[in-house]
């Protein structure tokens, strides 16, 4: 176990990098697994993926790991959970909750769920969250592969003169896995704000201007951080509600667990026989088999 001397996130003069190990050490020792395979990161509506992953053999509160803290979002679970992919001897290092920039603990603090993933040996994430759709196409319900992102908050997650590239951030690969699964699975761009106020209707426009299909408060900035740490990322939307303006209907927030408990609108047609449930929850459980 390493010192937690000083594993302050917020003191400029720690290397977050030593943060993430220092977790992935108590994490390690909590769970009984040297290393874990791959990060799932549970957004809003996407709390029961992690039961269908496989056995969940150990639980670790975050308040027991360096640099984490409990949920601050109703719905979430600060729970980290390792779970066994399936009948295989790969595990699954699931976070019930993430730090969203707006809570104001930094960006810091943001990545480091990420970036304890890749210190925990995970060389794959899945990123999943909730989002506002401006697609009238999508229905709420309906999940959406990230094919790209606009970072809007006025941030990064990289420290110093530390040029990575962002090409191909979202993984090619793990979305053809995913639309293997569900053929009519579509690809968006989304677009990272800073929160927590939801965005007006003419934010919506601009970013539909700039090229975005999707709106949320999260995700972007992790997905760098785990390009930086040489991770594959896949990015899964959940759409919550139509964004504002892009329907009459006032903006509900997507920070319920209201879709989590009724059934989604992706009929079983789209779906293998192999997956238990109509729901796109169940592409999370197949990804982490395979990636």
């Amino acid at each position: 176990m390493r010192n937690e001397a000083n594993l302050d996130l917020s003191d400029p003069n720690v290397d977050p990098f030593d943060v993430a190990a220092a977790a992935a050490d108590v994490i390690a020792d909590r769970t009984g697994a040297p290393r874990h395979d791959v990060a799932l990161v549970l957004g809003s509506g996407w709390g029961p993926a992690a039961d269908l992953l496989g056995e969940t053999l150990a639980e670790v509160p975050n308040t027991e790991v360096p640099g984490f803290s409990d949920a601050a979002v109703a719905g979430h679970k600060g729970m980290m959970r390792s779970v066994r992919i399936a009948d295989t001897d790969r595990r699954a290092l699931v976070f019930g909750t993430r730090t969203h920039f707006y809570e104001g603990k930094g960006v810091r603090a943001v990545v480091h769920a990420v970036r304890t993933a890749a210190a925990a040996g995970c060389s794959t994430i899945v990123l999943t969250n909730g989002c506002g759709g401006l697609n009238p196409e999508w229905p709420p319900g309906t999940a959406v592969l990230i094919k790209d992102h606009l970072n809007l908050t006025a941030n990064s997650p990289i420290e110093g003169a530390n040029f990575v590239d962002l090409t191909d951030l979202y993984s090619a690969d793990l979305r053809a896995i995913a639309q293997e699964i569900n053929p009519n699975l579509d690809e968006g761009v989304y677009a990272q704000f800073r929160g927590p106020h939801y965005e007006t209707p003419a934010e919506v426009q601009m970013a539909k201007v700039l090229g975005a299909d999707l709106v949320g408060m999260s995700t972007g900035l992790e997905a760098i951080a785990a390009r930086q740490a040489g991770m594959k990322v896949l990015g899964l939307s959940l759409v919550t509600n139509a964004a504002a303006g892009i329907s009459e209907a006032r903006c509900p927030t997507r920070k319920s667990s209201r879709l989590a408990k009724r059934p989604h609108n992706v009929p079983a047609s789209c779906l293998p026989p192999s997956l238990p449930v109509s729901d796109p929850r169940s592409i999370a459980k197949e990804l982490c088999h395979v990636a």
